[in-house]
């Protein structure tokens, strides 16, 4: 006779192997035999009287009845780490976390700027940052390894990952230079651009078209000195003299304190615009609240 209780450990086995994609990964991450998570999993499809994954090349995929069994997966884990969260908070054993995604390609001057307001929080907090690659920080936040993500781009509608884009805000972009670049080219500006040096983002990065857009609008056409997926790396190389550089315009104070760049001229009608994304339609953690109101102030 089958059990009428769903057995969590069963239930925490499957959500583990369909986040890594295979048993022997999750055995890994946690720490037990192969067999024994295979033999878990086992007993939960016998136990639902359904398969919940199946292979799809070199991983396993979650099925139909997987996918369902998944989303009440994560919501039941993700409730049981904040019930354990909160009692140890009440308690005064731990600190609030926050566990924040933060895209290479935003800049992380406004990364800094926009979690300044966590610290005024008055609950003892335990910053987590990770910086990535915009499409694995996604899939870390879907399966609630990160609260948010920030980035330049919302998340694009799709069928398999419920997130949510809150836009932050968005700033003015200028074109930054070392001194001696930003006295050649600043006094004209932008007519004296011409096959100026530029350093720019990839052409994956949300901002890389609006600026190309621009140069066009304007007949310029510049020595591209290279191309950046990392918006730190093409800050430091901008402020090391290799060529002008983009940077959102409220940022000014911080460039010149950190890299000693000035402001060449604005690029008028490009902006730069920020997110939030979160696994949530309405914005719960306390931290997440305070960097959305401080961002209305910052951009």
């Amino acid at each position: 006779m089958k059990s009428s209780v769903l057995n969590y450990r069963h239930l925490r086995y499957f959500w583990v192997t369909a986040q890594e994609g295979s048993f022997t990964r999750a055995a890994e991450r946690l720490d037990v035999a192969v067999q024994t998570v295979s033999v878990q999993i086992g007993l939960l499809e016998q136990d639902l009287g359904a398969a919940l994954l199946t292979p799809h090349g070199r991983r396993l995929v979650p099925t139909a009845a997987g996918r369902q069994a998944l989303d009440y997966a994560d919501q039941i884990f993700q409730l049981g780490e904040r019930l354990r969260e909160a009692v140890q908070e009440t308690s005064g054993k731990r600190a609030m976390r926050l566990t924040v995604g933060i895209s290479d390609a935003l800049p992380k001057l406004i990364a800094f700027r926009l979690l300044e307001p966590v610290r005024a929080l008055p609950e003892k907090l335990s910053l987590i940052c990770h910086e990535g690659d915009f499409e694995d920080l996604l899939a870390d936040l879907a399966f609630h390894r990160l609260d948010v993500v920030l980035t330049d781009r919302p998340a694009a509608v799709s069928g398999s990952l419920r997130l949510y884009s809150h836009l932050l805000g968005e700033c003015e972009i200028s074109l930054f230079a070392a001194p001696g670049l930003a006295e050649q080219y600043r006094n004209n500006f932008p007519g004296d651009l011409q096959g100026a040096p530029v350093l720019l983002p990839t052409r994956e990065n949300a901002l890389r078209g609006r600026l190309d857009q621009w140069f066009a609008a304007n007949d310029l056409h510049l020595d591209l000195a290279g191309e950046f997926e990392d918006n730190a790396l093409l800050t430091t190389f901008g402020g090391a003299g290799l060529g002008l550089f983009p940077a959102p315009a409220v940022l000014a104070t911080d460039i010149a304190a950190q890299f000693s760049a000035l402001p060449v001229g604005a690029l008028t009608g490009v902006r730069e615009q920020f997110y939030a994304i979160s696994a949530e339609r309405r914005i719960l953690h306390p931290a997440v609240e305070a960097i959305q109101a401080g961002a209305k102030g910052l951009l």
